[in-house]
């Protein structure tokens, strides 16, 4: 592994944010595009770190990716129940992919879930298009929970996030 994980720095906010937004644009993971209300969040990393724990993966003094990591009953959840943290917003610089930092910052939150007291699980929400995201969490024990999926959108009928758990 050539890069750590670490909380990002307030210096990184930015950074992490726009490569948070480009990855969900040029994935076409934003069904209105740069006019998408979503993006704001995407690029919200201050808001994040203030509500959740935001961490980075790191190389040569650049940030190649990032992840929140929600702890049970935090602000930032959006399907997490008692004794459940959330992973949320994972995102890895198109040109930093297939080197592992995608993994090391999901495996970085299960490790901190691990830690909190009473987390019995760890979630999070995926869209459909997402396969090499869906392949990841197969591989580190993450189970699908369709009975969990979920539109953030109701007043859109097309929009279903699938769900999927880790039990620790």
């Amino acid at each position: 592994m050539d890069f750590v994980i670490r909380r990002a720095a307030a210096e990184e906010y930015d950074t992490l944010g726009e490569i948070t937004a480009q990855a969900y644009l040029r994935d076409g993971l934003l069904d209105f595009g740069e006019d998408d209300a979503y993006l704001h969040e995407l690029r919200a990393v201050g808001k994040r770190a203030a509500a959740a724990e935001v961490l980075v993966a790191a190389a040569d003094g650049g940030v190649l990716g990032g992840v929140t990591f929600v702890p049970s009953g935090g602000p930032m959840a959006d399907i997490a129940r008692p004794g459940e943290a959330e992973i949320r917003m994972l995102a890895v610089a198109r040109e930093a992919r297939g080197r592992g930092a995608g993994e090391a910052l999901v495996r970085a939150c299960v490790d901190r879930a691990r830690s909190v007291e009473g987390c019995a699980r760890v979630v999070l929400s995926t869209q459909a298009t997402m396969r090499t995201a869906h392949r990841l969490y197969a591989r580190l024990g993450f189970t699908r929970t369709p009975d969990r999926d979920w539109n953030p959108l109701p007043e859109l009928d097309d929009i279903t996030l699938l769900t999927y758990e880790l039990t620790l």
